[in-house]
């Protein structure tokens, strides 16, 4: 099986063939010590491999410039993911005020264009990349799929776990009714299933035979 080291530089070196003019120097010629670390520390322990990943991809601004994202996720289909490692440094302490507003409009332009943007901090993936894999998969589980996934949740099943978090509280199945639009019926079916799976903790009621509530079995960092 090949290992990272190969996979990346196999990687690298298809992009660099792949391209020209300043957009391969840059391949050629930029440090890319984050973004390594990013594929390396999180991006091959969720998926395994690089595909459908292009480093360095350029689209315009919103003033028609040229942007360079450190990322894009292109897999078949419409999504179009962007990823940037962003560094205190560079984005923060070194940043003006009109580069500030520049950072914030081009995200929200880049959001507009179709494109899904998100961003971690370069410390998070050097030194807490556990954190940064945990909601990486519960972002493209949320809004794309994830089919590294063996126990996949139903698309029900975890707007119903999104729903508890946002509630802070035990969720009733009248609550599942209202926000998915079900019958009572399916909405206990739902979940009944997502105890068995131990993510929901049933709360009895006074004579201990039906679950009224549920609440929450697994923390955040539990979410795999």
């Amino acid at each position: 099986m090949i290992d990272f080291e190969q996979a990346y530089e196999k990687f690298m070196q298809a992009h660099i063939g792949q391209r020209s003019g300043e957009r391969r120097g840059r391949l050629i010629s930029r440090n890319f010590h984050g973004e390594k670390l990013f594929l390396q520390n999180v991006w091959w322990v969720l998926k395994g491999n690089l595909d459908d990943l292009h480093p360095e991809f350029e689209i315009m601004d919103w003033r028609g410039r040229s942007y360079f994202a450190d990322f894009a996720w292109k897999p078949p289909g419409p999504i179009s993911l962007l990823i940037e490692i962003k560094s205190y440094s560079k984005h923060v302490r070194d940043l003006d005020r009109d580069g500030y507003c520049r950072e914030l409009n081009r995200e929200l332009f880049n959001q507009a264009m179709g494109f899904r943007v998100i961003s971690f901090a370069y410390d998070d993936v050097a030194n807490r990349p556990e954190l940064c894999l945990t909601l990486l998969r519960l972002y493209i589980s949320s809004n794309i799929g994830n089919d590294t996934n063996t126990d996949l949740m139903s698309l029900a099943e975890l707007e119903i776990i999104r729903l508890t978090f946002r509630l802070a509280r035990p969720i009733r199945p009248i609550d599942v009714t209202r926000h998915l639009h079900i019958d009572h019926r399916t909405a206990v079916k739902h979940l009944g299933v997502l105890s068995v799976k131990g993510w929901l903790k049933p709360i009895f009621g006074a004579n201990g035979k039906r679950a009224i509530r549920y609440k929450l079995a697994k923390g955040f960092a539990e979410w795999k």
